[in-house]
């Protein structure tokens, strides 16, 4: 009774099993037909995300509005960069983020901007914890 392949690439919600994805890892996987990334992050890397001054941000999100409140080691964001679309590279960059090499936007751990032509943060798509393992996209 699972839905077949091209109802999955249609946009049909999509499960993800964390357990496998250590502390400071991050895996890729595909919704919609878009690659999205899911972080694991670290204490560092949270602490570092939480201390930004969000007003010198080009794009100004706090770093608790892009994440699940009581799952904040979790990122989920569209992995697509917010200028001309090309695929950012994980755990690159200047800010333990995203990088772009096409153009050299740079993301922090966070998804947000903070260097290069890139006008937004990358998306966060719609998630939910289905549970403290689990999470189900779309």
């Amino acid at each position: 009774m699972n839905p077949d392949a091209s109802t999955i690439a249609a946009g049909a919600p999509i499960e993800v099993d964390l357990s496998p994805i250590a502390e400071g890892q991050d895996i890729k996987v595909f919704w919609r037909g878009k690659p999205i990334y899911i972080s694991h992050r670290t204490k560092k890397q949270i602490d570092e995300a939480r201390a930004v001054n969000v007003a010198s941000l080009p794009d100004p999100q706090t770093d608790e509005a892009r994440v699940k409140s009581g799952h904040e080691q979790w990122l989920v964001v569209i992995g697509i960069c917010t200028h001309l679309g090309c695929i950012p590279i994980a755990h690159e960059g200047n800010y333990d983020g995203f990088f772009c090499p096409c153009h050299g936007s740079q993301y922090d751990s966070s998804g947000r901007i903070r260097q290069g032509p890139a006008p937004l943060n990358l998306p966060v798509p719609p998630y939910q914890f289905v549970s403290d393992t689990k999470i189900q996209i779309g």
